[in-house]
């Protein structure tokens, strides 16, 4: 992590609504001066914006002297899911001082790049968050502003408070800022995001359980249209005109299984001929590969849904790379999956419905832009693990870790070294840079590596228990629905 030693996150309240006093508020202040000064060890500063700066310090360079937030580039083109967000989240702005009492406050939604889309609040605040360029179409990223309650809460999987000092801009030092992301539900990735500013006074007690709520709704509302996504993948699966002993499988754009037959089953390691419409039933494939490949062929799709092609994918279960033929599912315009012919190096095996779309006849046409001829490649994923405990980040080999479990969007690790909290955001993200070194997801809440199980303990109506240290009797839950693939993996 660059260097970064001794970082302390202090003992301030978890994020709330709580009003600092002036020793607090001189106490962050400080910090922040030295921290930005190069200083690694500082005192009195909450975990989530001690990383943040961090992040402004040493990766995204931000001048702490910043006093706007600077106007924002030409936007780029949203899909019809951010376009339903945006309106959703206009919606419960506009009504936010009726839904949470006491409120005084700039209330703004923004899109995934930080860029300030509408603003509601009074001729006072609208007034005063102009002098910080608070305003339409400036950008507020972390990369661009610091911290802040957009620009960190894009960062970040639950609501965030920045408060006062705790900004990493100075001027912005009058704002209590608290903003949430709404994400999409089977990427993960932020589609925009709800903020509240108040000027010179503490945010209401019910501002952060607000934001909760709406972020909630919003999310259950893409839920219902992925699982939507999840038919129509299912549909163009059974409609993909393709020999049968051909492997055929349906991804979304996030790289997991909607539906796989027999013989791509035993290839990617997830079950066959099962259905998997909703996003938190889908299977992921235990080939590394896959992931980056979507996301590619997803960017492809967009600029030409006319596009196919082929490349090639190395396969743990035979040891060596395999070709595959690749079609984007679209609905529309918009891009939800795709289906891979695995074994196939010419396209048009998966040909379905719109078969006679012109095919690229290209057995590398999958590969990027700028490397005619090459392959797309397998990732090359960290060789260490990067967790925070109290007052220094630890670098972790893979092989220390036991098992890594989620609570609340926040990643725990049980390892050689201690219970540590993982620097990754989420469950899914840590899943995908350790899937080639011996983890498997064995329920929606844990992570194991299965190199360290010890023994295995039949459970409930099929569930199991792994033991990864037998001298405490510590036991990972699989699900009933992960039990397959953990039996699979473990030769039972």
């Amino acid at each position: 992590m660059n260097g970064a030693k001794g970082l302390t996150n202090g003992a301030l309240p978890a994020t709330n609504g709580a009003v600092l006093s002036d020793d607090d508020l001189k106490r962050i202040a400080t910090a922040r001066e030295r921290f930005a000064a190069g200083a690694d060890t500082v005192h009195g500063v909450r975990s989530e914006i001690l990383v943040s700066w961090y992040r402004c310090r040493e990766e995204y360079e931000v001048d702490p002297g910043l006093e706007r937030a600077p106007a924002a580039a030409e936007g780029s083109a949203h899909s019809m899911g951010h376009d339903v967000v945006f309106a959703e989240l206009g919606g419960w702005a506009a009504c936010a001082a009726g839904e949470v009492d006491g409120l005084d406050g700039l209330v703004t939604v923004a899109d995934c790049e930080g860029r300030v889309l509408a603003s509601w609040g009074s001729r006072r605040l609208l007034r005063l968050a102009a002098d910080s360029n608070l305003a339409a179409w400036s950008i507020w990223a972390e990369r661009t502003s610091g911290t802040n309650g957009m620009g960190t809460s894009l960062e970040s999987q639950r609501p965030v408070l920045v408060r006062g000092p705790e900004h990493w801009c100075r001027s912005f030092d009058p704002w209590t800022c608290a903003g949430v992301a709404v994400r999409d539900v089977v990427t993960h990735e932020p589609l925009a995001v709800l903020n509240v500013s108040c000027w010179r006074t503490p945010q209401p007690g019910a501002v952060l359980p607000w934001l909760s709520r709406v972020a909630a709704a919003t999310e259950a509302k893409l839920r219902q249209r992925a699982r939507h996504t999840g038919t129509l993948l299912a549909a163009a699966f059974a409609d993909a005109r393709v020999p049968s002993a051909t492997p055929l499988a349906a991804v979304d754009t996030a790289g997991k299984v909607v539906l796989a037959n027999s013989a791509a089953a035993v290839l990617i390691g997830t079950p066959a001929d099962t259905p998997a419409y909703a996003p938190a039933q889908r299977w992921t494939p235990q080939v590394p590969g896959v992931p980056e490949l979507v996301r590619w062929v997803t960017e492809r799709a967009r600029q030409d849904p006319c596009w196919r092609g082929s490349t090639r994918v190395y396969v743990p279960f035979l040891g060596t790379p395999l070709p595959v033929a690749v079609r984007p599912v679209l609905t529309g315009t918009q891009v939800i999956g795709a289906l891979l012919a695995l074994g196939s190096a010419d396209g048009s095996d998966v040909g379905g419905s719109d078969a006679g779309v012109p095919d690229t006849g290209a057995p590398d046409a999958a590969t990027p832009p700028g490397r005619p001829g090459a392959s797309l490649p397998c990732p090359r994923l960290p060789s260490r693990v990067v967790a925070l405990r109290e007052d220094r980040w630890v670098l972790l080999d893979p092989r220390e870790i036991r098992f890594a479990e989620t609570d609340h969007n926040n990643v725990w690790l049980t390892t050689d070294q201690g219970r540590l909290q993982a620097a990754a955001r989420g469950l899914d993200r840590l899943e995908q840079d350790l899937v080639d070194k011996g983890f498997l997801r064995v329920h929606r809440r844990f992570l194991v590596n299965l190199g360290r199980v010890r023994e295995i303990e039949p459970g409930f109506k099929g569930t199991l228990f792994l033991a990864t240290d037998t001298r405490v009797h510590e036991t990972v839950p699989v699900s009933r629905r992960h039990a397959p693939s953990v039996r699979q993996a473990l030769g039972l």
